[in-house]
Protein backbone atom coordinates (compact mmCIF):
# COMPACT_ATOMS: atom_id res chain seq x y z
CA UNK A 1 0.00 0.00 0.00
CA UNK A 2 1.34 3.15 -0.63
CA UNK A 3 0.02 6.74 0.62
CA UNK A 4 -2.93 8.39 -1.08
CA UNK A 5 -2.07 11.64 -3.24
CA UNK A 6 -2.21 14.43 -0.74
CA UNK A 7 -1.22 12.50 2.21
CA UNK A 8 1.85 13.50 3.51
CA UNK A 9 3.86 12.24 7.25
CA UNK A 10 5.76 14.87 8.48
CA UNK A 11 6.91 15.44 12.05
CA UNK A 12 4.94 17.81 14.49
CA UNK A 13 6.79 19.78 17.28
CA UNK A 14 5.24 21.38 20.06
CA UNK A 15 6.77 24.51 21.56
CA UNK A 16 5.90 27.19 24.50
CA UNK A 17 5.53 29.83 22.65
CA UNK A 18 8.53 29.84 19.83
CA UNK A 19 6.84 28.47 17.00
CA UNK A 20 7.46 31.21 14.93
CA UNK A 21 11.18 32.35 16.19
CA UNK A 22 12.65 28.65 16.07
CA UNK A 23 11.02 28.36 12.23
CA UNK A 24 13.00 31.37 11.41
CA UNK A 25 15.98 30.20 13.22
CA UNK A 26 16.12 26.57 11.31
CA UNK A 27 15.20 28.00 8.25
CA UNK A 28 18.33 30.26 7.99
CA UNK A 29 20.48 27.81 9.47
CA UNK A 30 19.84 24.73 6.92
CA UNK A 31 20.06 25.63 2.96
CA UNK A 32 16.61 25.12 1.14
CA UNK A 33 14.56 26.04 3.70
CA UNK A 34 11.62 28.43 3.94
CA UNK A 35 8.98 29.30 6.64
CA UNK A 36 5.36 28.27 5.27
CA UNK A 37 2.41 29.31 6.57
CA UNK A 38 1.59 30.39 10.47
CA UNK A 39 -1.75 30.03 11.92
CA UNK A 40 -2.35 33.33 13.96
CA UNK A 41 -4.59 33.63 16.74
CA UNK A 42 -7.58 36.37 16.31
CA UNK A 43 -9.52 36.23 19.16
CA UNK A 44 -8.35 36.17 22.81
CA UNK A 45 -8.43 32.62 23.97
CA UNK A 46 -4.93 30.74 24.66
CA UNK A 47 -3.04 33.39 23.21
CA UNK A 48 -2.84 36.55 22.02
CA UNK A 49 -4.08 37.63 19.12
CA UNK A 50 -1.73 38.03 16.66
CA UNK A 51 0.55 35.32 17.83
CA UNK A 52 1.25 32.21 16.24
CA UNK A 53 -0.80 29.20 17.40
CA UNK A 54 0.15 26.35 14.55
CA UNK A 55 2.83 26.90 11.53
CA UNK A 56 4.72 24.76 8.92
CA UNK A 57 8.34 24.93 8.02
CA UNK A 58 10.30 23.00 5.54
CA UNK A 59 13.95 21.92 6.25
CA UNK A 60 15.86 21.41 2.71
CA UNK A 61 12.82 19.64 1.85
CA UNK A 62 11.33 17.91 4.97
CA UNK A 63 8.45 19.66 6.10
CA UNK A 64 7.53 20.22 9.89
CA UNK A 65 4.54 21.56 11.51
CA UNK A 66 4.79 23.16 14.93
CA UNK A 67 2.48 23.87 17.39
CA UNK A 68 2.65 26.66 20.23
CA UNK A 69 1.05 24.37 23.04
CA UNK A 70 2.08 26.33 25.85
CA UNK A 71 4.49 25.20 28.61
CA UNK A 72 2.44 22.22 30.29
CA UNK A 73 2.72 20.30 26.41
CA UNK A 74 6.03 21.68 25.26
CA UNK A 75 9.74 20.46 25.47
CA UNK A 76 11.39 17.85 23.80
CA UNK A 77 13.67 14.89 25.29
CA UNK A 78 16.29 13.16 23.46
CA UNK A 79 14.42 10.30 22.90
CA UNK A 80 13.32 12.16 19.61
CA UNK A 81 16.24 14.02 17.57
CA UNK A 82 17.05 15.10 14.03
CA UNK A 83 20.44 13.24 12.47
CA UNK A 84 22.13 15.95 10.05
CA UNK A 85 24.68 13.56 8.02
CA UNK A 86 27.25 16.13 6.63
CA UNK A 87 29.87 15.46 3.82
CA UNK A 88 32.83 17.24 5.47
CA UNK A 89 33.94 18.65 8.58
CA UNK A 90 33.31 22.25 7.48
CA UNK A 91 29.70 21.04 7.24
CA UNK A 92 29.80 19.49 11.01
CA UNK A 93 31.43 22.91 11.74
CA UNK A 94 28.80 24.73 10.38
CA UNK A 95 25.91 22.93 11.95
CA UNK A 96 27.69 22.30 14.99
CA UNK A 97 28.00 25.83 15.55
CA UNK A 98 24.59 27.41 14.32
CA UNK A 99 22.89 24.81 16.68
CA UNK A 100 24.85 25.54 19.66
CA UNK A 101 24.79 29.02 19.54
CA UNK A 102 22.74 31.38 22.07
CA UNK A 103 21.92 28.90 24.32
CA UNK A 104 22.51 25.58 22.56
CA UNK A 105 24.28 22.83 24.65
CA UNK A 106 27.12 20.44 23.68
CA UNK A 107 26.59 16.59 24.41
CA UNK A 108 28.28 13.57 23.43
CA UNK A 109 29.04 11.50 20.51
CA UNK A 110 28.09 14.38 17.88
CA UNK A 111 25.07 14.89 19.80
CA UNK A 112 23.93 18.25 21.11
CA UNK A 113 20.88 20.07 22.36
CA UNK A 114 19.41 23.61 20.82
CA UNK A 115 18.58 26.80 22.36
CA UNK A 116 14.78 25.47 21.91
CA UNK A 117 15.95 22.40 23.42
CA UNK A 118 15.86 20.06 20.23
CA UNK A 119 18.24 17.55 20.08
CA UNK A 120 20.59 17.08 16.85
CA UNK A 121 22.67 14.07 16.08
CA UNK A 122 25.84 16.15 13.80
CA UNK A 123 27.81 13.24 12.38
CA UNK A 124 30.33 13.61 9.09
CA UNK A 125 29.39 10.53 6.58
CA UNK A 126 33.17 9.66 6.73
CA UNK A 127 32.28 8.22 10.59
CA UNK A 128 29.92 5.86 9.06
CA UNK A 129 32.75 4.71 6.59
CA UNK A 130 35.39 4.28 9.61
CA UNK A 131 32.57 2.45 11.64
CA UNK A 132 32.47 0.38 8.94
CA UNK A 133 35.81 -0.57 7.89
CA UNK A 134 36.43 -4.04 7.16
CA UNK A 135 39.42 -4.23 9.17
CA UNK A 136 37.76 -4.77 12.60
CA UNK A 137 41.07 -2.55 14.01
CA UNK A 138 40.20 0.22 12.53
CA UNK A 139 36.84 0.71 12.80
CA UNK A 140 36.65 0.15 16.37
CA UNK A 141 39.45 2.70 16.83
CA UNK A 142 37.29 5.04 14.76
CA UNK A 143 34.56 4.13 17.04
CA UNK A 144 36.45 4.28 20.24
CA UNK A 145 37.36 7.88 18.86
CA UNK A 146 34.18 9.12 18.54
CA UNK A 147 32.79 7.87 21.85
CA UNK A 148 35.30 10.25 23.17
CA UNK A 149 34.20 13.23 21.24
CA UNK A 150 31.85 15.91 21.31
CA UNK A 151 31.55 17.89 18.11
CA UNK A 152 33.00 15.03 15.75
CA UNK A 153 36.40 15.86 14.58
CA UNK A 154 37.28 13.76 11.20
CA UNK A 155 41.19 13.93 11.52
CA UNK A 156 40.80 12.66 15.17
CA UNK A 157 38.52 9.79 13.41
CA UNK A 158 41.14 9.09 10.27
CA UNK A 159 44.30 9.28 13.13
CA UNK A 160 42.87 6.48 15.05
CA UNK A 161 41.98 4.19 12.78
CA UNK A 162 45.00 4.82 10.75
CA UNK A 163 47.31 4.24 14.27
CA UNK A 164 45.12 1.33 14.53
CA UNK A 165 45.88 0.07 10.62
CA UNK A 166 49.23 0.43 11.37
CA UNK A 167 49.66 -1.72 14.50
CA UNK A 168 48.22 -4.73 12.90
CA UNK A 169 50.55 -4.18 9.45
CA UNK A 170 53.29 -2.80 11.51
Amino acid sequence: MTLAAGTAISPCLWFDHELEEAAEFYTAVFPNSRVGHLARYTVAGPGEPGTVMAGEFTLDGLTFRGINGGPEHAGFTETVSFSVTCADQAEVDHYWSALTADGGEESVCGWLRDRFGLSWQIVPRRLYELMGDPDPARATAATEAMLRMRKIVVSELEAAADAAGARQTG
